[in-house]
């Protein structure tokens, strides 16, 4: 009888959920990133940190993302073509000063995929050699600067374009580069 009265015992305390789980490092990367930007754009633009406006603030600032933190901001439902939407979960909080990082926990038990989602790795254009990178991170970095390049049919193609406008969206990276 004592037996399973402790094996009861040990049951329910494996089925009692325990604390919440921390993020580890490196964990909710693209979701730390964007919030602390966006708690620190709030706290210098002077918004109101009641839940409203801060939905209003998040829905312009998804506007303008891009990459990874565009695909943020559908998960979180903040862009036009997101199919859910628990932009309440992050505005609500902020509102009461909320870290972000406990922000992102929350998040994460919601939506397990925001928290999947990480940076991609920066080229540094100074020392790369653009002939040994594969077409696909060519195209890469034309759209990270907000260009196309029609007619490309091949890679000596796309790497004329990057070197036409590299002075133009990262003139140290030009002005290092000795092989132009």
């Amino acid at each position: 009888m004592l037996c399973l009265s402790g094996l009861s015992v040990a049951l329910a305390l494996a089925l009692v959920p325990g604390p919440a789980e921390a993020l580890k490092d490196g964990e909710c990367e693209v979701c730390m990133t964007f919030l602390g930007k966006f708690y620190q754009s709030l706290k210098d633009n002077g918004i109101n940190f009641n839940s409203a406006d801060i939905e209003k603030a998040i829905i312009n600032s998804c506007k303008d993302a891009k990459g990874k933190e565009n695909r943020f901001c559908y998960y979180i439902g903040a862009t036009s073509d997101a199919a859910t939407k628990i932009i309440n979960e992050v505005s609500k909080p902020l509102s009461y000063h909320v870290p972000v990082e406990k922000i992102c926990e929350k998040l994460k038990k919601k939506d397990s995929q925001i928290c999947e989602l990480k940076y991609d790795k920066q080229l540094d254009l100074t020392t790369v050699d653009l002939k040994k990178l594969k077409v696909k991170d060519l195209k890469k970095i034309l759209e990270e600067w907000g260009e196309s390049c029609k007619g490309c049919a091949e890679k000596s193609d796309f790497i004329r374009k990057i070197t036409e406008l590299m002075p133009k969206y990262a003139p140290a990276a030009a002005k290092a580069r000795t092989d132009l």
